[in-house]
């Protein structure tokens, strides 16, 4: 194939420059079948997560359980849940403003310029590229250099606001140790929830940015023995960084649903202790 062949209206690997190759890709396997997979997984998050986040009932079970999607509850609208909301209510009760709407917007913007969902939804979803050796149907690349991309770059900001709501989310489970009635108390959805903090915990601290925090800028590692040591852990725990990405959605996906079916009566959730 020529260069004027490949020329105008190339995309991808038939750009000017690149390696003459006839076929459309050189690929035998379904290479389709893991964008397709992350695509899917995402969407699943994505839908699930925004009709519950709406949806403004069944958040709270047993006086006690709080689902992560409404936490911290700072909406007028906690108020029909006594004991929900452990840090005042003062934003407006409306339709459009979810109940956590004081961290929902910091927890995805964290992981919408995360690292590994970067990756995976310019794969799944741009196609940039689908994989390797396959091509993409873009005839430029400017990477994360121009806007919107450009603004991935506030992804390590997001990280510290991300560290609050996991300790808000590890109050929420601790605290739910405790009925007001029946005193301290051992329940199943205290094992979910409390599952899924540490699990939060793994991913949050597993990111890039936190391991940048512990032991960047450091020209010698002898010179600081204690950060160096949170470095090497957070760097063990980085190379697990994808599997806690994905872990965690479902575990916050399984928490929430826990949560939704006691409340609304659906299960009883099993007291193990008290």
């Amino acid at each position: 194939m020529t260069a004027t062949a490949r020329g105008v209206g190339a995309r991808g690997v038939d750009t000017p420059g690149r390696a003459a190759v006839g076929a459309r890709t050189l690929r035998t396997d379904r290479w389709w079948l893991a964008p397709a997979a992350t695509a899917a997984g995402l969407l699943v998050f994505v839908v699930y997560g925004g009709v519950r986040a709406f949806q403004q009932q069944y958040f709270f079970a047993d006086e006690r359980y709080l689902t992560p999607f409404y936490s911290p509850c700072v909406s007028l609208g906690c108020a029909s849940e006594p004991g929900s909301s452990h840090f005042g209510m003062f934003l407006p009760d409306h339709p459009l403003i979810p109940y956590a709407a004081l961290s929902l917007p910091f927890l995805l913007g964290f992981r919408l310029t995360c690292y590994y969902y970067r990756k995976a939804y310019y794969r799944s979803f741009w196609l940039a590229p689908a994989a390797c050796a396959v091509p993409e149907p873009h005839g430029r690349q400017t990477g994360e250099t121009r806007f919107p991309l450009v603004l991935q770059n506030v992804h390590r900001y997001f990280f510290y606001v991300a560290v609050l709501v996991s300790l808000v989310n590890t109050y929420d489970a601790l605290v739910a140790f405790r009925h007001p009635d029946d005193g301290f108390v051992v329940g199943v959805g205290n094992l979910v929830l409390l599952a899924n903090v540490v699990l939060l915990w793994c991913y949050t601290a597993s990111c890039h940015s936190c391991r940048h925090v512990m032991g960047g800028r450091l020209t010698h590692f002898s010179k600081h023995p204690v950060r160096y040591w949170f470095w090497t852990r957070i760097s063990a725990l980085n190379t697990r960084h994808m599997f806690f990405a994905w872990i965690t959605l479902a575990s916050l996906i399984l928490t929430d649903l826990y949560v939704m079916l006691v409340a609304r009566g659906t299960i009883t959730d099993l007291r193990l202790i008290g």
